[in-house]
């Protein structure tokens, strides 16, 4: 009869989310909860030479370093370890003595086969158990997976892997692997799954392969709480009842609990991952998820406009992230509408010798619009509201350059509605150039604020005011006057933005005279704003 194992990956796929700061204490915390629960084998992380190693960090530089979070007494489980390939160089690892990890997770792309497949030779004669994994199997065609196979064979790993790196499998695709991998693979090869959720099928493609009526002993991927990148993974509290339901295993659940509650749930705070419309359009065009995770962050898309640049992402762009692709993509996309400048010399003319107030939904307009009465009553001050209508004063013109804005605002916008080229509205004052409007810093490149500034700047504004443009905070309710702009935003992007639209007000401040009339974590001149 068959073994099936349980791997539980939370160290190493949960680090996405936190870039691997789980901090010495909560690693150690996690590796007792998942000893306690009967975790066959635990992976603790990655092996790295291109990536720095911190104490509390899960990635490592050396295996000595590992052994201060494994326990004293590991039993019967088996501690794993994964490597990039290429970001290590096999001669620096020494044979296996026991005194830290057992095994060794290889990743490769399909075009590193041959130098990963004679990297894990070397890791097999250094005493590892070796784990042989190809990610993207989706990218694979039948011949160039049984290609891979075949050098498995050759190998004789402990385990081979089918890899669902981007969670676009289902049952049809994940049987195709499986059988074109149980009657190809050395008899004694384990025979492995790794999922991700992007299209809420891990839990029941992982069912499917441990009712699999085989001889062929298995190992299951899951996480404490399906920490991990985009749509995260197979929960490890969720499957290991499931086996002990379906199979008559004997995992122990309340100490995973336990993990969720002390460790894993304020990572959730911070930082969140699931099942999102983001990442469902990523697994539908089989990207990589990181795609969406950063055209998402933008905050500006609607999901036909995140659906049509995901798409126009080709060949080995797909399986592999670049940032500096996905803005070409995103910027090319946002310049696409067009300018209609037509009553450009009414609104130079309307703004001939006056200052300009500048709303944005920040709450502090909210709290403080009895002093933006004062200056809403001044004749020689023009009243623009940043991407609503601000509803306690009646704005001369809205500045709109997100289009997931553009169905909250009143049908009788039109004669006062200045737009952005990207904004597909139907009546409206006038359209300007989103190109033209972006500034240099790419996380608030197209900040509506700052594109707002620019273009006021642009007309010959001398005297910019500006209110509700508060900065980020890490609770979202204060970021808003109205509820429904709020969203949650990961840390580091918080901290990002609010640097960026720092050094921006800086720079435009030296063109025109910009001041704040209400409270806002950005002062002139300062360089870095910080989280409040």
């Amino acid at each position: 009869m068959n073994k099936i194992s349980m791997l539980d990956c939370t160290l190493r796929d949960g680090g996405y989310i936190n870039d691997w700061y789980f901090g010495f204490e909560n690693t150690r915390e996690v590796i007792r909860g998942l000893v306690a629960s009967e975790i066959d084998i635990i992976e603790v992380g990655y092996l790295s030479q291109t990536r720095k190693h911190e104490k509390g960090r899960t990635i490592y530089n050396t295996l000595s370093e590992i052994s201060e979070v494994l326990p004293t007494n590991r039993g019967n489980k088996m501690f794993v370890v994964m490597i990039n390939f290429g970001e290590y160089n096999v001669e620096d690892i020494p044979d296996y003595d026991g005194s830290s990890i057992n095994g060794i997770r290889v990743v490769f792309h399909k075009k590193q086969l041959e130098g990963a497949a004679e990297f894990c030779k070397k890791l097999s004669k250094k005493g590892y158990r070796v784990f042989f994994q190809p990610m993207v199997a989706m990218s694979y065609t039948d011949d160039e997976f049984l290609a891979t196979i075949k050098s498995a064979n050759e190998i004789n790993p402990f385990a081979f892997y089918i890899v669902d790196s981007f969670g676009v499998m289902k049952q049809q695709d994940l049987l195709r692997f499986y059988f074109l991998s149980h009657n190809n693979l050395n008899e004694e090869i384990t025979l492995g799954y790794h999922s991700h959720n992007n299209l809420q099928l891990a839990y029941s493609n992982a069912q499917t392969f441990a009712t699999l009526v085989t001889s062929r002993n298995l190992i299951i991927d899951s996480s404490i709480f399906g920490m991990g990148r985009g749509a995260g993974n197979l929960n490890t509290e969720l499957f290991t009842q499931f086996l002990n339901e379906a199979k008559g295993t004997d995992y122990a659940i309340e100490p995973l609990l336990k993990v969720i509650d002390e460790v894993i749930a304020k990572e959730h705070e911070k930082n969140f991952w699931g099942y999102s419309l983001p990442f469902y359009i990523s697994a539908k065009h089989n990207v990589h998820p990181n795609y969406a995770s950063f055209l998402d962050d933008k905050n500006t898309l609607t999901f036909e406009g995140l659906d049509t640049i995901i798409s126009r992402i080709e060949g080995d762009k797909k399986s592999g992230f670049s940032p500096d692709y996905a803005e070409e993509l995103y910027i090319a996309y946002m310049s696409e509408g067009k300018t209609n400048e037509q009553h450009i010399g009414e609104l130079k003319e309307k703004l001939s010798d006056k200052s300009v107030l500048i709303i944005g939904p920040g709450k502090s307009a909210q709290d403080e619009v009895e002093k933006l009465r004062q200056f809403a009553n001044d004749e020689n001050v023009v009243v623009v509201s940043i991407n609503h209508e601000f509803p306690e004063i009646k704005p001369d013109f809205v500045f709109l350059s997100n289009a997931r804005r553009l169905s909250s605002l009143p049908d009788d916008l039109g004669y006062k509605l200045i737009v952005t080229s990207n904004v597909s509205a139907k009546d409206y004052f006038l359209k300007v150039s989103y190109a033209n409007l972006v500034n240099e810093v790419a996380t608030v490149e197209d900040n509506a604020g700052l594109m707002a500034i620019n273009l006021f700047e642009h007309l010959g504004v001398k005297k910019i005011y500006l209110a509700g443009i508060d900065g980020y905070s890490a609770e979202a309710r204060l970021n808003y006057a109205d509820e429904n702009y709020m969203f949650e935003m990961k840390q580091q992007v918080r901290h990002l933005m609010n640097a960026g639209m720092q050094e921006v007000i800086n720079d435009y401040a030296q063109k025109a005279d910009i001041e704040f009339v209400t409270s806002s974590n950005f002062k002139i001149g300062e360089r870095v704003a910080l989280d409040v």
